[in-house]
């Protein structure tokens, strides 16, 4: 080979390889194939159903959360309500056995009713 041919041979790459170069940039702006338009509304379907699950799991817990303080609410108020039933009747009881214990001689109920 002459040196001619060594000077020509990287201009005849450089050639080929813009070729190529002009030819994949011709193809990206060419109007995208069925397969294309598939992966892109495929993606974006995704993305949709992604946000949407993240939307409901926020609003799932949320709610959870609202109805826990709800069920601790409502635990607070009934445990006061049973304490307050609960003392209620133990006066009551208190109160009847004072009365009895009035009439039994050698009580300190007996014993506090004497005049």
């Amino acid at each position: 080979m002459t040196k001619t041919s060594f000077r020509i041979l990287p201009a005849a790459l450089a050639f080929v390889f813009a070729s190529a170069g002009l030819s994949a940039m011709a193809q990206t702006t060419a109007t995208p194939s069925t397969t294309e338009k598939v992966e892109k509304e495929s993606k974006e379907a995704w993305d949709a159903t992604k946000s949407g699950s993240k939307k409901a799991w926020n609003s799932t817990k949320h709610g959870a959360k609202k109805a826990a303080d709800a069920t601790g609410h409502a635990a607070h108020k009934t445990g006061e309500a049973v304490s307050n039933a609960g003392g209620a009747a133990a006066d009551a009881t208190r109160k009847a056995g004072d009365k009895i214990g009035e009439q039994i001689p050698g009580t300190a109920q007996h014993d506090a009713k004497k005049p």
